[in-house]
């Protein structure tokens, strides 16, 4: 895998101004089916600052392939005002198939856990 350095000169506030909260009716992404996608957050960037459509999708997937790169060694991933990610182990059990009813053991395994944070739990009108 080739890691790519991005070296942005422009006034770093931009681009911590691209992740905050629009006021409603403010324009933003056009999300489609009410999900957001990878490319609405490359077109976002790439509109937002200087970037060009393949600099803000370098940005993107390093973003997001560092993250998951951390959390496949163990790490925790933590954005403020987001929420932080770790791993979850459970253990081997005993479980049924459905269809059967026969026992069935189930390996140990490792699972990616996302815990919000509290500015996104009020960002939604978590109460």
């Amino acid at each position: 895998m080739t890691k790519a350095i991005i070296s942005y000169t422009g006034n770093p506030t931009e681009l911590i101004d691209i992740f905050q909260p629009f006021p409603y009716g403010a324009d933003s992404i056009n999300i489609s089916g009410g999900v957001m996608k990878k490319s609405d957050i490359i077109k976002r960037l790439r509109n937002e600052t200087d970037l060009t459509g393949n600099e803000a999708s370098i940005v993107v997937d390093t973003f997001f392939n560092e993250m998951a790169g951390a959390l496949a060694k163990g790490d925790r991933v933590e954005i403020r005002g987001l929420g932080s990610f770790h791993v979850r182990k459970y253990k081997p059990y005993t479980g049924r198939n459905p269809k059967t009813g026969e026992k069935v053991k189930i390996k140990p395994k490792k699972l990616p856990f996302f815990k919000c944070g509290r500015e996104l739990k009020k960002r939604v009108d978590y109460k």
